[in-house]
């Protein structure tokens, strides 16, 4: 895992989608389909090591990498995972008690990506609906494909790129790692869609130092 620090300056209703496809007569698969995150980390299943961010937990799986960039203070910008030629960029927000923002929040995407040149479309996928876009930048021609999460007072929002994008079918271990986030919010009052606070394990920090080097470093076991 490549943790990248750089100088300062620089509810629920998509999971009850998922979980009402699965109807009678198919009570394994509801039960399996129930059981995936992101988790709330009051629901969390225990045994599974995870690198502990804070706000947010992310499950240890084979051949995914973990970028995080963070500001002198450890506090983190952006985390994104990489697997192969895709990847996942990581965000989670404060949401209302009382209902999810997806919705919103992807009709406000969409906008924007509109207001850019780009057209994005709406799909179902295991998640909810999700967004999927093709963008350009100085690289060229890039697939960008959105999804969400609404949990308990907060939100998961996942930006999968490469051949993830295109292809869902290729998330594999991406998807993995997102079924297994844990999401731990606090009971601190926060305004809607504010980031939730993410910040270096302190051994991780140690070790980055401070003069904007990226350091590796094995992922900080938590036993939730």
């Amino acid at each position: 895992m490549i943790f990248s620090r750089k100088r300062a300056g620089g509810g629920r209703h998509a999971r009850d989608e998922r979980a009402a496809e699965s109807v009678a007569g198919h009570d394994a698969e509801e039960s399996a389909v129930s059981a995936r995150g992101p988790y709330d980390v009051s629901e969390a299943p225990d045994g599974v090591q995870r690198l502990d961010l804070g706000s947010l937990q992310i499950p240890a799986v084979p051949d995914v990498e973990v970028r995080v960039q963070a500001d002198p203070q450890g506090v983190i910008q952006q985390v994104v995972l990489v697997h192969g030629q895709s990847a996942l960029q990581l965000g989670v927000f404060a949401a209302p008690r009382s209902e999810g923002i997806w919705d919103e929040v992807r009709e406000e995407i969409r906008q924007s990506l509109f207001n850019d040149g780009a057209a994005a479309q709406e799909h179902q996928g295991e998640y909810g609906t999700e967004l999927r876009a093709r963008v350009r930048t100085p690289d060229g021609v890039t697939d960008l494909r959105f999804v969400g999460v609404d949990g308990p007072r907060w939100m998961v929002r996942g930006v999968y790129q490469g051949e993830a994008a295109a292809d869902p079918a290729a998330a594999g271990p991406l998807r993995e790692v997102l079924d297994g986030l844990v999401v731990d919010r606090g009971q601190e009052a926060k305004p809607v869609r504010e980031p939730l606070p993410l910040r270096l394990p302190r051994e991780v920090a140690e070790q980055a130092g401070p003069d904007g080097e990226d350091a590796e470093a094995a992922p900080a076991p938590r036993q939730a």
